[in-house]
């Protein structure tokens, strides 16, 4: 029988783009998330094919959790997250996606469930993949140019020191609440992210 509550988290993933290229860029905070999240476990990230990624197995508050860093460019995002949720019979619910956020400024992270993709090729691919919008998104503010005709540059940029140190802060204030989020305590994350930046 299913759980009516929601069930946590099997499968966490940082969005970005591969490649040294794009390594300090604003647009792969989700996968600075994701390497601080596998450094901190002693989880070691190994290509695989049939997932169109990097993946490595954790266990957290007594779960086990999947780590996924795609490898393909961040519109086709959503080919490595449908490939291991479909694999391992992952519900969309049990999926955390950790992006970019440009409607948050830099220091600010927010943890959502379901939503459209705004704009966010990640997420729009993620979205038709799983056929679903109702997995989580842990959204890492980096701040936005100004005007839309400036966001493609802006995210394939580097951040200026001072806002990737508040990236980097906001990113371990998420960290911190990991093991919740994996329990599915979301309303407690929620209230404790949301009030500390």
């Amino acid at each position: 029988m299913a759980d009516a509550i929601a069930p946590g988290v099997a499968l966490i993933v940082g969005l970005g783009n591969p490649g040294p290229k794009y390594d300090q860029t604003r647009h792969n905070a989700g996968f600075w998330f994701l390497d601080e999240v596998a450094s901190r476990l002693g989880v070691v990230l190994r290509a695989d094919g049939k997932f169109f990624g990097a993946v490595g197995k954790a266990v957290v508050a007594g779960r086990d959790v999947w780590l996924l860093k795609p490898d393909t460019f961040m519109n086709r995002s959503g080919q490595a997250i449908g490939a291991l949720a479909r694999f391992y019979k992952i519900a969309p619910e049990a999926i955390l996606v950790a992006h970019d956020e440009l409607d948050l400024e830099p220091g600010t992270v927010r943890l959502k469930r379901g939503g459209g993709h705004g704009g966010h090729n990640g997420l729009r691919d993620t979205i038709n993949q799983l056929a679903s919008k109702e997995f989580l998104r842990l959204r890492l503010g980096v701040g936005h140019p100004g005007h839309r005709d400036l966001v493609v540059d802006y995210v394939l940029n580097k951040p200026a020191q001072a806002d990737r140190n508040a990236i980097e802060n906001a990113i371990w204030e998420a960290e911190r609440e990991l093991d919740a989020i994996v329990r599915g305590d979301f309303d407690a994350v929620m209230r404790n992210l949301h009030s500390n930046t």
